[in-house]
């Protein structure tokens, strides 16, 4: 696949997608995009400092349409995907349609609610107002 782009849209949504030949007509005001997956940057702590990971995630999720039709007026810029994240959009995109499907394993769990002892009460009411005490914003 070449044709992968990055869409920015004016909302700040971040898309990945390619755009399927046979689009609207230049005039119209929708574009379309296929197989659309949202760029999500995630902060994650390092021994070196702050980083970014990066996730993809179904952009439109519970369908099974595969192209996408987009206002044009909300798109900022369209931009050619890097060969890294090429890569990752393909390697995704093989399980598209079951992105976001809930495993049967999951959708079967059952939790049980249990009641805190009143000395775990107390020990977790503690941990919780050392966190007001170092924070003042903590709520």
């Amino acid at each position: 696949m070449t044709n992968i782009k990055i869409v920015k849209l004016e909302n700040g949504d971040d898309i990945v997608c390619s755009f399927p030949s046979d689009q609207l007509p230049e005039e119209h005001a929708l574009l379309r995009i296929t197989k659309p997956l949202q760029i999500k940057y995630i902060p994650q702590l390092t021994p070196g400092g702050f980083r970014d990971y990066v996730a993809l995630v179904k952009w439109t999720a519970y369908t099974s349409d595969q192209v996408i039709t987009i206002p044009k007026q909300k798109i900022m810029t369209i931009t050619n995907a890097t060969n890294e994240m090429q890569k990752s959009y393909v390697n995704i995109i093989k399980d598209y349609n079951v992105l976001d499907k809930v495993p049967e394993r999951v959708q079967n769990m059952k939790y049980e609610q249990q009641r805190l002892s009143d000395e775990q009460n107390k020990e977790v009411n503690e941990i919780f107002n050392k966190f007001e005490d170092e924070d003042p914003t903590f709520h």
